[in-house]
């Protein structure tokens, strides 16, 4: 015996408004989350969608059917755009507009002819495909966070499943115009996978939104905001065991420094330092680690490399820096740097050790007259 599809209907536009509310009011907290502002503007646009498919229990329109079809295909459609741009790609916006009032136009156009069972069946399989796009980007960015991201995606997948249920059958009894608002056990799957997948959705879809802002504040807490390399806090917490006999740790500090800030301006302090953390982010490999320990000290830990070629590697970061120019708005800066280097040895050594070693070769480098890289003999370890 089919269920109370009206208060099924009740149930999905009550837990839509209420998931409305909480998006949007996230969204409020956090302006530059648009994809709150479009998921909390879709399912506004579905709960309206909803209350309109709810009243054809009264007594069935087929303009008020329509209407009801139109607001939810137009909130689905929001609804996919919020998961393109959580995912943080370009949003194609005219070519979802396109397709949103395209699918619409079609269940439309199927309306206008009379074939209201017809509209419904474009409108069922409509938004059966918003939701499996939806599902697609939430599976293709798994790697992310897998699990949350792939619930997400089966919910999408089972509500476009349960929509395609709901025009299937239709078309097996080929009702190609209604005089009632559909009631079978395919209407009534719908309503209850729609109840699940919009609380389910919800649900994941904040974790994700949380999980994404506390994975972003701790890169902040454990990122230098000018450079993007790492502070002192996350390099000693990221080299808190020995290093592998053969890592080299090389520390650079550039000369002269202060004399920029008093003549050219902090700002252009600030441009000449991000330029040399682009420049050393252009020597590292993936495993290598580099810091800004502060000031104008950078620090740099490199796998598995001799002392000739760690000093090689300092050596180029060098040379490359004196010959780069900075166009400031007060003029062009331009300076020089000194490193020292040293090496872990044969049986290992803490990093603290290695570093102190790295910044006594440093302080050579400047006593001898700087612009230049002091690497002194590897020790052995016993």
């Amino acid at each position: 015996m089919p269920l109370d599809q009206l208060s099924l209907l009740t149930a999905i536009a009550l837990s839509s408004a209420a998931l409305t509310i909480t998006l949007f009011v996230g969204w409020l907290g956090a302006r530059h989350d648009t994809y709150l502002l479009s998921w909390s503007s879709g399912l506004l646009l579905v709960v309206g969608g909803v209350v309109l498919y709810g009243m054809l229990a009264e007594g069935y329109n087929a303009t008020q059917n329509f209407a009801s079809f139109a607001l939810m295909l137009a909130g689905f459609a929001c609804i996919y755009a919020g998961a393109i741009q959580f995912r943080a790609r370009p949003l194609p916006m005219a070519a979802i507009a396109i397709m949103g009032l395209g699918l619409i136009g079609l269940t439309g156009v199927a309306f206008l002819a009379g074939l209201s069972g017809l509209g419904t069946i474009f409108a069922n399989l409509s938004m059966a495909l918003l939701m499996a796009l939806s599902a697609y980007e939430y599976w293709s960015g798994r790697s992310e966070s897998r699990v949350p991201m792939v619930s997400n995606a089966a919910l999408y997948a089972m509500s476009a499943v349960s929509f395609v249920l709901c025009a299937a059958v239709l078309v097996f009894e080929q009702r190609w115009t209604l005089t009632a608002q559909p009631r079978n056990w395919a209407e009534d799957i719908n309503s209850i996978v729609l109840i699940v997948g919009i609380t389910g959705i919800g649900a994941v879809s904040l974790t994700l939104n949380q999980s994404r802002w506390a994975r972003h504040h701790r890169r902040e807490a454990m990122t230098d905001a000018l450079t993007g390399l790492l502070n002192r806090r996350a390099l000693f917490g990221a080299m808190d065991t020995s290093l592998p006999p053969g890592a080299a740790v090389i520390m650079f500090d550039l000369d002269h420094f202060k004399s920029i800030n008093d003549h050219l301006g902090h700002a252009a302090g600030d441009t000449v330092l991000a330029g040399f953390a682009a420049l050393v982010r252009s020597e590292l490999r993936r495993d290598d680690v580099a810091a800004r320990l502060g000031g104008e000290e950078f620090c740099v830990v490199l796998r598995d490399l001799t002392k000739r070629s760690a000093a090689g590697v300092a050596e180029r970061i060098r040379a490359s820096f004196e010959a780069t120019r900075f166009p400031t708005d007060r003029g062009i800066a331009e300076t020089t740097l000194s490193a020292g280097v040293a090496i872990s040895g044969v049986d290992g050594e803490p990093f603290e050790v290695v570093l102190k070693r790295a910044d006594d070769a440093l302080y050579a480098a400047k006593s001898a007259g700087r612009n230049r890289v002091h690497a002194p003999a590897p020790r052995l370890v016993a």
